[in-house]
């Protein structure tokens, strides 16, 4: 056979193969996952970030590989997607891993804590330093493969009916407080009630509450907290840089090809990215829109400050002795907070502090 024969046969060759091959090869190669959030619809910050995830594999894999996204109680609840993700009733999940402290304390580390790591400093913590690390590891225990997903920066510290003046204030205060503040809340003197985003409007409406914190003013002021407690603290002493995870099931994880892995990452770090970018920008105008309709904002008294250190400390020393898991992570990044915090203070502080006293 002369090769112009051979050229020609095989044009034949590729024309059905144009026509039949890659069709069912394209059907066969084409993944969808499901992904289950923590958090509502209607907040379209931090629920947002899961549907930019999804938007951005779909992207980057030319369509062939698909997530969709469902709001908490479309699949599950909004605290069962670890589960939900472990024993794989759904690939993955968008959350704030400190939900499911109760499972074990070191799920607080890997999204925030009281007096912990501003949103910087988190970031820099998992991607440069032993956070990505530690906490891959112990996540691999529940069958999950994490990345970081977004952070919204440091927080507000949540709506009251009454005004908080001294540290007194705070026994017997029934406060919606996320995830691991709690224990803190509780050894101040409070009651601290883990309610979903969706549900904590209706409480405090009727009185079940007497205080809710949930991110900043853009989302506090869509969930309407303004209208039924006027007193708003800051800061959120327990939420200086929260982040929040996909959670992936570790068998589908592994069972990508190495380029759909990338990304994932890479669509993960887009989101993070993007997350506290939005609430950046759309802060600033709720906070004013706020004050405007008579929101009284202020800081929380020095003795409240003072007292939920101490406690923090005093609580982190405890688990310690009783958690080797929390132990290793836990001193790791109280390591690396401590360099921070001293760069910090020769940098940003000060910069900050400067700015902020200017008249622009």
């Amino acid at each position: 056979m002369d090769r112009r024969s051979v050229i020609k046969h095989a044009g034949i060759a590729g024309v059905l193969a144009a026509g039949a091959a890659p069709a069912a090869h394209a059907q066969a190669a084409t993944i969808r996952w499901r992904l289950a959030s923590s958090f509502p619809k209607s907040l379209d910050t931090i629920f947002g970030a899961a549907d930019t995830f999804a938007k951005k594999v779909n992207e980057m894999s030319g369509g062939k590989f698909t997530i969709s996204t469902h709001a908490a109680g479309e699949l599950m609840p909004a605290f069962g997607v670890v589960d939900g993700v472990q024993n794989g009733t759904v690939e993955c999940a968008h959350t704030a891993p400190y939900y499911f402290f109760g499972k074990d304390e070191t799920f607080a580390l890997g999204c925030a804590i009281p007096f912990g790591l501003n949103s910087r400093q988190m970031t820099a913590w998992m991607y440069e330093g032993n956070g990505g690390k530690l906490m891959r590891e112990f996540y691999a225990k529940y069958n999950i493969v994490n990345f970081p997903a977004g952070n919204t920066g440091c927080q507000m510290g949540g709506w009251y009916r009454k005004e908080i003046k001294s540290a007194k204030d705070i026994k017997g205060l029934k406060f919606r407080v996320g995830g691991f503040a709690g224990k803190v809340i509780e050894r101040m003197g409070g009651v601290p009630q883990n309610i979903p985003g969706g549900e904590i409007y209706q409480a405090l409406e009727k009185g079940t509450i007497d205080a809710a914190e949930w991110v900043g003013p853009y989302d506090d002021q869509k969930l309407g907290f303004n209208k039924v407690a006027p007193f708003y603290y800051y800061p959120g002493w327990w939420e200086g840089g929260p982040e929040l995870d996909v959670f992936i099931n570790k068998t589908a994880y592994e069972a990508l090809s190495a380029e759909n892995k990338a990304i994932v990452e890479s669509a993960a770090a887009f989101a993070h990215v993007e997350m506290q970018a939005k609430y950046d920008a759309r802060n600033p105008t709720a906070l004013k829109q706020l004050v405007g309709n008579k929101t009284k904002v202020l800081p929380f008294p020095k003795d409240v400050m003072d007292l939920a250190f101490k406690e923090s400390m005093k609580l982190y020393a405890e688990i310690s002795e009783k958690n080797p898991q929390w132990k290793k992570v836990y001193e790791d990044m109280a390591a690396f907070r401590k360099d921070q915090n001293l760069w910090f203070r020769f940098t940003e502080a000060r910069f900050d502090s400067f700015m902020q006293a200017q008249k622009l």
